[in-house]
């Protein structure tokens, strides 16, 4: 270790510059990585959903749809428009009442069936296909080009809507979370640490892991923006305490020597295997989310656990080379530590460990109660503000139209319009279904198929499949539009065996199904691998045990606050935040745990043993957690998208739960089962012989 730190040292001009120059290539591939803003695109590509929306894509060049809200325009002005939109390139379709009617054709006399359904308060609908999928850029930027064609009379609705108005406002918001974020952290250094300049120093450092870390994902194609918006401010929330472990280990070794490239050496044996300890746990939590059926979890887990990675690497190597280099400035701007040492809650958590035991009896099924009841949420436009014009435009076809959630059905070209008409029939009396729309449907209606356009019917029919348009007037992702799909499913499949439900509500339904599996796998997973490294880490059956209690308890308490206070929670925050939290606060844990150890080896009581431990460990727990806190906080309080909002309010809120857990819990817990961890740990079975 001592030839690394030396290498580190002698070359440190060389290690600067090159991590310098490597910033290039960094942002060349941060900015050629790819963001989705959809997280469907992140289903198992085997479920049926997306076979079919596989079909759609391929067989009828509808990789997406939008349905756009006329408002007071004659059919005229409706032709006219949809010739303009057909001219877009990624437009395979436009259809309307007024393809059928034509502009000779009053609406009156248009049956009352159809009126009622396509016409309300002067307005009218109009479906848009696209050749690419629902988040592809180029549909994204036909939505864009609707916009700008249309006027204040048109207003443009569905999933690809939805998307647009995500990207923008995320794009729009990223540069203040990490604006806030790096403001919070430096506030928090500044208490923590005894010099001014130090802690630009260490985010300087932070700054380049995470640039590196974000160019490297140029290997991975694209990330989601959830993962974009994320990972910068929880890599420098997680990484930090190792930046902060080498300052303070260079400044404890300066006092031993007056060269500072031997006590920078020492620094970075030291850092190095207590850092790369540390390290492993965290990195294994952020991997853990790999398990996860939908791919969402794969992209923030190899994200975060290389942005882990990163930090760790450049602590060891970037970091000791600035401080080395400004060591001068570092020692005029010293100043006396703010951050307190915590003497009142160490006294605290020793003399009434017992009371605190009790507290624990008392708080942890209450805490587990409301995790396990709190509620969460699919419906992603849901996490938007009201205002977005997609929002706009989704809420108007729900009250003018009903029409909330729109399925398309794929079924056979074969089946003869009787039966499906038959089967339509049932399926409209199904509760919640407002209506349903095919080409057998039509005619029934009293419109003859040979007034329909060719290029109309190629476009709903071909060799295989007819399409048939099912509309709900159930909100997405709820349960009783799941229950209604199932329904729609039993009924086609008597029709058609091989006949396909696709479109949002379905591919929301799979996304609810895949989440809920994904809840229950990835933490034990993650429980699993963290549980045996911690094995290997302490040497010991017992504690591994303990430790996970004790985050599992913080877990708790942080995921029952939501049902407590009434709070609806994304999806996705419920299953990860566990996970992150587990992995990122568990060092929190091990730092006390291993001096505890340390301390009852050397011949302490278990009560000197913990008071050490605690006093050697608060300060660097607090800073640590608060730099956690500071870095997630900031983003969860101003993030208009809820989704990234709830997911930074909680894992601030975890970090400081699980910081004042591990110093008021896990000390009560090694002190009750001192003997129990003396017997089950390699090392210490010997120490049973000290007076306590």
């Amino acid at each position: 270790m001592n030839k690394f730190g030396k290498f580190i040292c002698k070359y440190r001009k060389i290690i600067l510059i090159l991590s310098l120059i490597l910033l290039i290539p960094s942002f060349i591939g941060m900015n050629a990585t790819r963001i989705n803003y959809d997280i469907l695109v992140y289903l198992p590509e085997n479920i049926e959903t997306i076979q079919g929306e596989n079909i759609l894509s391929d067989e009828f060049n509808m990789g997406a749809f939008s349905t756009i809200i006329l408002d007071n325009m004659s059919t005229k002005e409706i032709l006219k428009l949809e010739k303009e939109i057909n001219k877009i390139d990624n437009v395979a379709m436009v259809m309307s009442t007024a393809d059928v009617v034509g502009d000779s054709i009053p609406i009156e006399m248009l049956p009352d069936e159809i009126q009622d359904k396509f016409y309300k308060d002067g307005s009218t609908i109009m479906l848009a296909t696209f050749k690419e999928g629902i988040s592809d850029d180029v549909t994204l930027e036909t939505i864009e080009h609707l916009r700008e064609i249309t006027d204040a009379r048109c207003k443009i609705g569905g999933m690809s809507s939805i998307v647009l108005d995500t990207k923008n406002l995320a794009n729009s918001e990223i540069i203040i979370y990490i604006i806030i974020a790096v403001v919070l952290c430096l506030i928090v250094l500044q208490i923590a640490l005894d010099s001014y300049v130090a802690p630009f120093l260490l985010l300087i450092n932070i700054g380049i892991a995470i640039l590196y870390n974000m160019g490297t994902n140029i290997f991975l194609g694209e990330i989601s923006y959830i993962t974009k918006a994320i990972s910068a401010v929880l890599q420098l929330g997680v990484t930090m305490d190792f930046a902060i472990f080498l300052y303070h280990s260079y400044m404890q070794e300066k006092k031993k020597t007056s060269n500072i490239e031997e006590a920078m050496t020492e620094a970075i044996s030291k850092t190095l295997v207590s850092v790369v300890g540390s390290s492993l746990t965290t990195i294994a939590g952020f991997l853990a989310l790999c398990s996860m059926n939908l791919t969402l979890g794969k992209d923030i887990g190899i994200v975060m656990a290389k942005g882990v990675f990163f930090g760790v690497i450049c602590v060891i190597t970037i970091l000791p080379t600035m401080i080395l280099e400004c060591n001068s400035l570092i020692e005029k701007t010293k100043h006396k530590e703010i951050m307190p040492k915590f003497s009142r809650i160490k006294n605290f958590s020793i003399k009434h460990y017992k009371l605190t035991i009790l507290a624990f009896i008392i708080i942890l099924p209450i805490a587990y109660y409301g995790y396990c009841r709190t509620e969460s949420y699919y419906n992603l436009d849901k996490s938007l503000p009201e205002t977005l014009e997609s929002r706009t435009a989704n809420e108007e076809l729900k009250e003018k139209f009903n029409m909330v959630s729109t399925e398309i059905l794929l079924l056979d070209k074969n089946v003869p319009d009787k039966d499906v008409n038959e089967m339509l029939d049932r399926i409209e009396e199904l509760d919640g279904i407002e209506w349903t729309l095919g080409l057998s449907k039509i005619t029934d209606l009293g419109i003859p198929k040979e007034m329909i356009p060719s290029d109309i019917l190629e476009k709903v029919q071909n060799d295989k499949y007819q399409l048939i348009i099912i509309n709900s007037n159930y909100e997405m992702a709820t349960d009783e539009l799941n229950s209604q799909v199932d329904k729609v499913n039993s009924i086609i499949k008597e029709y058609d065996e091989n006949a396909i439900l696709a479109g949002e509500g379905p591919l929301m339904k799979d996304l609810v199904e895949i989440s809920d599996h994904d809840f229950t796998s990835v933490n034990a997973v993650s429980l699993l691998v963290i549980f045996i490294i911690m094995i290997f880490v302490l040497k010991s059956i017992s504690l591994p045990v303990i430790l996970m209690c004790v985050i599992e308890f913080a877990i708790f308490i942080n995921m029952g606050i939501p049902y407590f206070n009434g709070t609806v929670i994304p999806f996705i925050a419920s299953i990860v935040i566990g996970t992150i939290q587990l992995g990122a606060t568990i060092d929190y844990a091990i730092l006390i745990t291993t001096k505890y150890i340390s301390n009852r080896k050397e011949g302490m009581n278990k009560i000197k043993a913990i008071d050490l431990s605690l006093e050697t460990s608060i300060s660097s727990i607090a800073t640590s957690g608060l730099c956690f806190f500071g870095a997630t906080f900031g983003v969860g309080a101003v993030s208009k998208i809820q989704m990234i909002g709830s997911l930074c309010t909680l894992m601030s809120r975890g970090a400081i739960i699980s910081m004042v857990v591990v110093v008021l819990v896990l000390p009560a817990f090694l002190l009750l089962f001192d003997k129990l961890i003396c017997k089950t740990t390699i090392g210490m079975r010997k120490i049973n012989s000290i007076k306590e």
